[in-house]
């Protein structure tokens, strides 16, 4: 009986310890936040290109922006953003990084910009109410490039 009891609690142990790191690692999001979706649309009234090379659309140019950001019905504003995007294939797209600031925090992202047609870029993390934050955010362009929506998919 000894013997018996001697190997089923350190194989029980062994057990119940594998469930709970099994648990633990799958149990997703563990900052409470497990799930928004966010829609701000952004008005596209400072962007400027910076040429760094030889003149007009090539690789390595810079846009730079601070724009207005609105609700998702485009009627009030609601925050600001701010970043910059590096040509990596002329008349193509842009690898860009940006902040959008809105009330209570701020969501970070990166990722392409395409000229012709959406995107989806990482979330790369926030501040405030928006602390920790991971996910995606999809790009639509609206009204021939003037204005943008921001639809950020945040987890975390």
């Amino acid at each position: 009986m000894k013997r018996v009891v001697s190997i089923v609690v350190p194989l029980a142990a062994v057990l119940l310890l594998a469930v709970a790191v099994s648990a633990w690692a799958g149990g997703g999001d563990r900052s409470g936040n497990s799930g928004k979706t966010l829609t701000v649309v952004e008005h596209a009234t400072t962007d400027a290109t910076t040429d760094t090379g030889d003149p007009g659309d090539t690789a390595g140019d810079v846009l730079t922006f601070a724009n207005e950001v609105f609700n998702a019905g485009d009627t009030a504003k609601v925050g600001t953003d701010q970043g910059y995007c590096i040509r990596v294939v002329k008349g193509t797209a842009y690898e860009c990084n940006w902040t959008t600031f809105l009330p209570g925090g701020q969501i970070a992202v990166e990722g392409p910009f395409l000229d012709a047609g959406n995107s989806t870029l990482a979330i790369t993390g926030g501040t405030g109410r928006y602390r920790g934050a991971r996910g995606t955010m999809d790009l639509r362009s609206l009204a021939g490039g003037k204005k943008f929506t921001f639809v950020f998919h945040i987890k975390g």
